[in-house]
């Protein structure tokens, strides 16, 4: 069987001295060409094992590969064979877009004249030539993130992380990034895609991996995934969330999985769609519960994820920890725990 190009094993990671766990036995791979989704909210471990993966940080336990190379044991080759484009822009904003591109390139010790090459090359792949001799802080976000990705690829690496690349464009951006995402596996690249966006992972992951609390909870593909589920979501609108409570309450025992409240509606999934619409009506009916509306869907990833860890993939900051993984991760990073670049 061949090596896979992305290869974590056991990974574990604390900060604030063992007080945040960030990984716990985190263990994923992907093979060459592919597109592996890692889908989870804020605090999930995500971007850590990026860091993990792309050499910033060492793990306490497990190992990690690349193109078989040992991330910690042979750092600099890793760095040599990735790209890493994060949430937040890693380019400088007082330099012009092709001075940024140009900097990049001459990091990762490319001839100047090929980094003028390659740098106009992804000025206009990017659709940024009219704006590569403006500085960047006159870009808008959506071009701020389409120059990161640009960076990424100035060395032209078979391995790509992209740390929830569209997180803050508008939709049109978020639909331009894709495209050019999917550009970029079609021509061989290997890509692990962290992202919270339900949406997102269903579109562009081969396969996903579902990370909870620092360790993988699920995997598989999108369809194996929501095929697991069920086949329809009932959506059931209720007056006000008291009412839907109650309506809760009533239809448990329905579906093999408990009704979710949802604000002032109830979702149902199972095998069976129009029965349990059916069932629904007549249950609440008896009850004297009036229903405002009532539709059915089919599952999405983000049924998935409820099922499976009770809460929704795009969770508030601070209700899982995450607030304390970024400001111990920041403190690694300015204390000198961050190793190598781009």
């Amino acid at each position: 069987m061949a090596q896979p190009a992305i290869e974590a094993v056991d990974l574990e990671k604390t900060f604030a001295k063992g007080e945040v766990r960030a990984l716990d036995g985190l263990s994923l791979s992907a093979e060459a060409g592919t597109v592996l989704g890692v889908l989870g909210p804020n605090g999930a471990g995500k971007t850590t094992a990026v860091r993990i993966l792309s050499t910033i940080l060492q793990p306490d336990r497990g190992r990690a590969s690349i193109l078989g190379h040992d991330v910690v044991k042979e750092a600099a080759t890793v760095r040599r064979v990735i790209g890493l484009a994060g949430q937040y822009a890693t380019v400088d904003e007082n330099l012009t877009g092709r001075e940024n591109l140009l900097m990049v390139g001459r990091l990762t010790h490319i001839a100047k004249r090929d980094s003028l090459v390659r740098a106009d090359e992804l000025l206009e792949g990017f659709g940024l030539t009219d704006a590569a001799n403006r500085p960047l802080k006159t870009y808008s976000g959506g071009m701020r993130r389409r120059l990161d990705l640009a960076a990424a690829l100035v060395g032209r690496p078979p391995v790509l992380f992209l740390d929830e690349p569209t997180t803050g464009l508008d939709p049109q951006g978020r639909q331009d990034m894709w495209v050019t995402i999917e550009a970029l596996v079609a021509a061989g690249t290997t890509l692990l895609l962290t992202t919270q966006y339900l949406e997102e992972a269903d579109r562009l992951a081969g396969r996903v991996v579902v990370v909870d609390h620092g360790k993988v909870i699920a995997e598989g593909t999108p369809a194996e995934l929501k095929a697991g589920l069920g086949e329809t979501v009932v959506v059931v609108g209720l007056h006000d969330p008291a009412q839907a409570r109650k309506a809760a309450a009533l239809l448990t025992g329905l579906t093999e999985s408990a009704p979710h409240v949802d604000g002032s509606s109830v979702e149902l999934t199972g095998r069976a769609g129009p029965r349990v619409a059916t069932e629904v009506l007549r249950t609440l009916d008896a009850h004297a519960v009036e229903v405002t509306g009532l539709t059915l869907r089919e599952p999405s990833l983000d049924d998935v994820f409820l099922l499976l860890t009770g809460h929704r993939a795009e969770a508030a900051d601070g209700t899982d920890g995450s607030g304390a993984e970024q400001a111990a991760l920041a403190r690694a990073m300015a204390g000198g725990g961050a190793r190598g670049g781009r």
